[in-house]
């Protein structure tokens, strides 16, 4: 993680942006020494914004909780079950 004050995030924004595309670190921006604002990549924001998508929709967090009960109870399949059911579901059945 990095920490800069906005007058260094000013001179060196070009670098920072490219730094942050490519490397996908977060990059956070101080004004008068408190934290203001974060650089991020475009990438990770949506991701990001997704998950948050995700978990706000409370169907898919039910399912998520029923998930992870069955896992906790070690109600799992094996691999030969998932790859049958994959068969299945793609219609060559062998």
């Amino acid at each position: 993680m990095t920490t800069l004050s906005l007058a260094d995030a000013k001179a060196h924004l070009s670098a920072l942006v490219a730094r942050v595309s490519r490397q996908h670190e977060r990059v956070y921006v101080t004004v008068h020494g408190k934290p203001s604002a974060v650089l991020v990549a475009t990438e990770d924001l949506e991701s990001l914004e997704e998950t948050i998508e995700i978990l706000a929709e409370a169907d898919t967090m039910r399912r998520l909780h029923a998930s992870d009960a069955e896992l906790a109870r070690g109600e799992v399949e094996t691999r030969e079950e998932l790859d049958a059911a994959m068969r299945r579901r793609l219609g060559s059945g062998t």
